[in-house]
């Protein structure tokens, strides 16, 4: 399966497009995970979770993005965007969506 965030593949035809395609995570208090009451003082940490809470829930909707796209037999996703949210309280969310296709 092959990503893009651009309408097209370099060196790749596009023979059809197979729909719409999306792929949605959501982790509430992930930021906090594995951390010490102490350690919510100390932003450099805080940060250093959120930061592996986003990637880890970003990969975790690739993952779906790519599940969705092979149910309609694509070989890859074109114009994809992607959608991140963290709020106060230590929620992560991303939302990636894009078009399947199938390539020559």
């Amino acid at each position: 399966m092959i990503f893009t965030t651009t309408d097209s593949f370099q060196n790749r035809e596009i023979i059809e497009y197979v729909g719409l395609v999306s792929g949605m995570t959501y982790n509430i208090n992930y930021s906090y995970k594995g951390m010490s009451f102490k350690d919510m003082f100390s932003m450099k940490k805080y940060y250093s979770h959120v930061e592996s809470a986003i990637e880890d829930v970003k990969e975790k909707t690739f993952q779906k993005l790519k599940e969705n796209a092979e149910k309609l037999h694509a070989d890859g996703v074109v114009g994809i965007h992607v959608d991140m949210e963290v709020s106060a309280g230590g929620a992560v969310m991303v939302s990636i969506t894009g078009t399947a296709v199938k390539l020559k």
